[in-house]
């Protein structure tokens, strides 16, 4: 007890608490925005299985550069765009935004109207430009 009632060793109690916590982030976060692939598994999904991949950015950002045969269906426009996708229902389909944070919420739609193999980006297409992969204009 005397060593938790030292002020020196609660600032030691304290970055340790901190240090662990920042260890752990990495694993709570992939566990939100549902199944994720990275880059590799993308191509290799895109290759082997015929995976679609649906870009929610916008329509300028989109026109900026995306991944090859990439479908461009803003988020807002998800849910009124499905039947666009229905050649996908039994393939993996992929979606990504900027850096993986939207692409969750397109899962749970995905999901729900019947895409079984629907998958995230990890880290969206900045990971995609950082793995050094083609981009379409």
């Amino acid at each position: 007890m005397k060593f938790l009632q030292d002020t020196q060793n609660l600032l030691l109690i304290a970055v340790a608490v901190v240090s662990g916590a920042m260890l752990l982030w990495p694993y709570i976060r992939r566990g939100t925005g549902g199944p994720r692939v990275s880059t590799l598994e993308a191509t290799l999904m895109m290759n082997k299985e015929g995976a679609g991949l649906v870009d929610l950015r916008d329509d300028a950002d989109f026109a900026k550069g995306h991944v090859l045969n990439a479908v461009n269906i803003p988020m807002a426009q998800l849910e009124s765009r499905l039947g666009e996708l229905s050649k996908f229902k039994d393939k993996p389909v992929i979606v990504y935004c900027d850096a993986g944070n939207r692409s969750g919420a397109a899962l749970d739609i995905l999901k729900k109207n019947g895409f079984d193999k629907a998958f995230n980006l990890g880290g969206g297409i900045a990971a995609w430009q950082q793995a050094g992969l083609p981009l379409e204009k």
